[in-house]
């Protein structure tokens, strides 16, 4: 395949995952809000996949879904968040493109998913902290390290795992696999 085409096709495979990314935040059935934290199930799901395919799809996805979050009227702390995502799914993307066969390992899995919602946290942490500097000490813990920190630890796995499932099916497209750095998803143990 010549590099225009194929630049073309992750463009809109691309396209595909922001969109998704801007239509989970509004239309999500599973929305639970208690600021500074809120969990859409699935709202990760696309960012993750586009990090399986390139550091570009990555961040214009997770920029995507800012606006999407932005969009469907959520909070600043909310859109300062996903906005974060830029971070973690570079990082993320970056990782895959040197390491492609990490998904054919469970071990190798796990570690990275758990490493890459530790630093979904940190970012999310990091960004709306300025915005609760007011509070006690107590109600700080609480709020960031409680219900961001750990919240999104939790929510980032669930949505990790769900991710590598949606992946594993779209893998077996002749055009996904001549684009994407991440060809299968076996996860032997």
């Amino acid at each position: 395949m010549n590099t225009s085409k194929k630049q073309v096709q992750t463009m809109c495979i691309t396209a595909m995952l922001i969109a998704l990314g801007v239509l989970v935040p509004m239309i999500s059935p599973i929305k639970l809000i208690l600021e500074p934290m809120s969990f859409t199930l699935g709202s990760h799901i696309a960012i993750m996949a586009a990090m399986f395919v390139s550091p570009f799809s990555a961040v214009s996805v997770a920029l995507g879904t800012a606006a999407g979050f932005y969009l469907a009227g959520f909070t600043l702390p909310v859109v300062l968040r996903s906005l974060s995502h830029v971070v973690w799914a570079f990082v993320g993307a970056r990782y895959l493109q040197k390491h492609p066969s990490l998904f054919s390992s469970l071990p190798q899995t796990a570690v990275f998913t758990l490493v890459i919602a530790l630093l979904h946290a940190l970012c999310e942490v990091l960004v709306v902290l300025p915005l609760y500097t007011g509070y006690g000490v107590s109600e700080l813990v609480y709020l960031l390290f409680g219900l961001v920190g750990i919240g999104t630890i939790a929510h980032s796995v669930v949505d990790f795992v769900l991710s590598l499932l949606v992946w594993k099916v779209l893998c077996h497209s002749s055009s996904v696999q001549q684009l994407a750095v991440i060809k299968t998803v076996s996860l032997k143990s």
